[in-house]
């Protein structure tokens, strides 16, 4: 039961953070006018697809990520030429539905073949029907059909490329936005769950430990050690055990709501560490909504300067290749973090929607991050990059992410085989 459970919180872990990262480009371009013609989770072949509106939903077979297909970003599929025999079904005077094979079926349609066409500004359509010239204007939501398969046209204002510099970029932006916007809920999320640090209390001691012979015992809550408060900072009281080697120390201790006078001396073991003998906990209290919201910026601030260092030292090549983990070692990390409690995944899950987001807006090829660069490019250039050359770059980025991705999970394999 417990393995299935790690499996459905691995699924969910790739399914959240893809689908909201995935939202912001979707919602953004909607917002903007931007026809999308695909929202899709994973890559590969479709597991389930459905139409609702404009826009066709898929589930993929490989969950690596996901797209959103918008119009105008990749060259149309389908294209009609002139003198191509098409048909033509007309409501209110306008064609709704261009058919362009199979014309025989079609017996409430108009047949003829194409001697002028414009799908993206004028939205007309000129057919030599039998000898006779007519002109047909078209639905800006008209239909191509070709072999059962619909393919709504896209009019220049509808396209990607027709909206302003800012427009698209928020549309691109908004995919890491997302991330970050759910990685910041995630880590306040944590801090409700796990609660705010409190106070340091003494688990066990060690026999015959230092700790033990100045009568420290299980329970003991460490209010003040030389003076110094501890509070809830583990650390401190670490950092005063190191400099006080065989040296006294005074340690004021809560006892069943006492408060009690301990001498304790740490000693120094035969390999040079000082210990006094004592497992701590860190007890915990519930945290008010300040808080909460405090701790929850504070992880994210944190989470990210630890990010960009990594990033940093992958650019600099200070990182070997075993150093580097792909989807097999992420799906063994999250299936550990699962299993250490529902705290420490939404942990984890925070993390990850960062990393995804931060990593995303890296200026690599084919990544969000290029993408924005280009359109910093034509802001400053007054002109868009030759869509081609955007399109090489975008494609050559892929195809070594995709290289990169192979060799990473190729390492992580030989790693467990090797165990």
């Amino acid at each position: 039961m417990a393995n299935i459970q790690n499996v459905f919180q691995i699924v969910l872990l790739f399914f959240v953070l893809v689908t909201i990262h995935e939202w912001g480009h979707f919602y953004f371009a909607k917002r903007a006018g931007i026809l999308v013609r695909e929202f899709a989770i994973g890559f590969g072949p479709k597991l389930l697809s459905f139409k609702r509106g404009e826009t066709r939903y898929t589930l993929r077979l490989l969950p690596i990520g996901g797209f959103v297909r918008m119009a105008g970003e990749d060259p149309e599929i389908v294209q009609i030429n002139q003198g191509q025999r098409i048909a033509v079904q007309l409501e209110d005077n306008q064609v709704t539905h261009i058919y362009l094979n199979e014309f025989e079926s079609r017996r409430d349609a108009i047949e003829g073949v194409v001697e002028q066409i414009d799908l993206e500004k004028d939205l007309f359509v000129r057919l030599d029907v039998d000898g006779e010239i007519e002109r047909y204007s078209i639905h800006p939501q008209a239909m191509m059909v070709t072999k059962e398969k619909e393919t709504q046209i896209a009019p220049w204002d509808r396209q990607f490329g027709s909206k302003t510099v800012g427009q698209r970029a928020m549309a691109i932006f908004a995919g890491p936005l997302m991330n970050f916007i759910l990685a910041l809920a995630l880590f306040v999320t944590f801090v409700f769950v796990a609660g705010v640090p409190n106070r340091v209390k003494i688990q066990e001691t060690v026999p015959a430990s230092a700790a033990e012979k100045a009568g420290l015992q299980s329970g003991d809550i460490i209010l003040q050690v030389d003076h110094v408060q501890i509070g809830s900072d583990r650390s401190k009281l670490t950092n005063l055990i190191q400099q006080s080697p065989n040296k006294p120390m005074v340690w004021i201790v809560e006892r069943n709501k006492e408060q009690i006078r301990k001498e304790v001396t740490p000693l120094m073991d035969k390999d040079g560490v000082i210990r006094v003998g004592v497992s701590l906990l860190t007890e915990t209290r519930p945290a008010t909504a300040l808080e909460g919201f405090t701790g929850g910026w504070h992880s994210l601030a944190s989470a990210t300067t630890i990010i960009m260092d990594g990033f940093g030292k992958l650019a600099t090549l200070q990182v070997k290749m075993d150093d580097l983990g792909g989807p097999v070692r992420i799906v063994e990390f999250t299936s550990e973090q699962a299993s250490a409690g529902f705290a420490q995944y939404i942990s984890w899950m925070a993390i990850m929607s960062l990393y995804l987001g931060l990593f995303n807006l890296l200026p690599i090829p084919a990544l969000d991050g290029s993408r924005l660069v280009f359109l910093l490019l034509e802001a400053l250039r007054g002109k868009p990059v030759d869509p081609s050359r955007e399109s090489m770059v975008h494609f050559v980025g892929f195809a070594m992410l995709m290289l990169l991705m192979i060799a990473v999970t190729y390492n992580d394999i030989l790693r467990l085989i090797k165990g």
